[in-house]
């Protein structure tokens, strides 16, 4: 239970389950909007300023890992400070946090723009510019710390503004709105700034930071958890560790977590490296690189719709089966035929799949985690789950640059997509007798009478 001043939630009757979702969770999912409409802008610009300051794969890859290692190293004790603080505050401090940090990186590019090659113009990068490259590498590294501590508060803060019942239609909303604007709006804005001027996506991208920041603090009531008698004295070390446990001794979100890290890692094997392979191998501009994001928004924005109806159609744990089936013939598609219409279509499917496996993942943790535990279990939830894609970004940087030294520079691109669809195909066989519409209904029926 949490300390939470939401008027009922913002209005709602207590003797019935009500329909609307409240003012407080559209200030939320606004604030998300927003900040992921630069991080769609972002999508675009990083890789972009990446490429334009080397060719190197291994390079490539690592600001990827650069941006992801804080799930691994940073993700527990995010866990334990979401627990101890004010939800609401540590989004709001965070989202300021990106903003400023943001901010430098566009200030560090505006710099050297002149001496940066066009969008269009890949061939004239002749060598690394270390100087921004390790600013772009540091400030991305504080990035992920940030959005760490941000997302974890996200999803604790969720449960307090909506009621139980609402859950996976908020969760859905959320997850359908985030790609909207990641992968559909931000894109082709980013692709356009960038046209313009090479800094001006980082100065949009760091303005979305401060928007979803006030979104986020007109948010009113307090949300820190609250904490038995005998917490209060616990060590972080004590805290961590009971986390740990309560998640470590779960039957059916073990098994998850650690499903999803490795479908996660996979991912980024082929994501890694993927601005080389669109360049290269799909012999696509910034503009086409943007349209086939398309595909995973428009993906997104239907299963984030549909995938409440598919889980009570199918059942939960048929309904995961079929998302990590079809996350097993995508990336196949992709690497045998890389013909950017068909790639595109791909993306949606895969989105539409994600979208799926999310909503009903994160509305079954937030409904059998203890309220108090949230922040640390949803914390060693996501080392697990997060964890593993610095991991999967440094492989798969690694076997693009081992196996071009075998074959030809395009198949090494491609063996990366072959590499997630073997993974895949592998948790599919290895999830079935795991995640089960029973086992996951038990669970939900279990915490729901305690």
């Amino acid at each position: 239970m949490t300390d939470v001043d939401t008027g009922a939630q913002d209005g709602a009757s207590t003797d019935t389950p009500s329909t609307k979702l409240g003012a407080s969770y559209y200030k939320l999912l606004t604030g998300t909007v927003v900040s992921n409409l630069g991080d769609g802008v972002g999508a675009i610009a990083y890789p972009w300023l990446a490429s334009a300051l080397t060719r190197n794969p291994v390079l490539i890859a690592l600001v990827a890992v650069a941006q992801r290692l804080p799930w691994l190293v940073f993700t527990l004790p995010a866990g334990v400070i979401t627990d101890r603080v004010d939800r609401r505050k540590a989004m709001f401090s965070m989202d300021l946090l990106r903003g400023v940090l943001t901010l430098g990186i566009a200030f560090a590019v505006l710099d050297q723009q002149g001496a940066l090659p066009g969008p269009d113009d890949v061939d004239a990068v002749d060598g690394t510019r270390w100087g921004l490259f390790l600013v772009l590498l540091a400030a991305t590294l504080l990035l992920g710390m940030a959005e760490v501590l941000r997302d974890n508060a996200n999803q604790t803060i969720i449960p307090n503004i909506v009621e139980p019942h609402q859950l996976e239609k908020a969760n859905g909303r959320i997850w359908s709105v985030e790609n909207v604007a990641n992968t559909f709006a931000g894109p082709p804005l980013g692709s356009l700034l960038l046209v313009v001027a090479f800094a001006l996506p980082f100065f949009v991208d760091a303005a979305t930071f401060f928007v979803a920041a006030a979104m986020v603090f007109l948010i009113p009531g307090s949300f820190r958890a609250e904490r038995e008698p005998d917490e209060t004295s616990q060590s972080f070390r004590q805290e961590l560790s009971e986390g740990v446990r309560w998640l470590m001794g779960h039957s059916l979100l073990r098994p998850m977590a650690i499903i999803l890290g490795i479908m996660n890692g996979a991912g980024m094997i082929a994501f890694a490296t993927f601005i080389l392979f669109a360049q290269e191998v799909m012999e696509v501009g910034p503009l086409l690189f943007t349209v086939v994001g398309f595909g995973a928004a428009i993906g997104g924005l239907i299963g984030g719709q549909i995938a409440p109806n598919i889980s009570k159609r199918l059942g939960s744990g048929t309904s995961l089966a079929v998302a990590i089936g079809g996350m097993a013939v995508t990336p196949l598609v992709i690497g045998l035929v890389p013909w950017w219409p068909l790639v595109l279509v791909m993306f949606a499917i895969n989105a539409l799949f994600a979208i799926l496996w999310n909503v009903i993942t994160v509305s079954l943790r937030q409904t059998i985690i203890p309220s108090r535990m949230l922040g640390r279990v949803n914390s060693v939830y996501r080392f697990f789950a997060w964890g593993m894609i610095p991991i999967g970004a440094a492989l798969g940087g690694a076997l693009v640059w081992i196996v071009e030294r075998w074959v030809d520079r395009e198949f090494a691109l491609r063996s990366t997509w072959f590499a997630v669809a073997a993974i895949h195909a592998a948790l599919f066989v290895f999830a079935r007798s795991k995640l089960t519409t029973e086992k996951m209904e038990a669970a939900r029926a279990a915490a729901t009478a305690h």
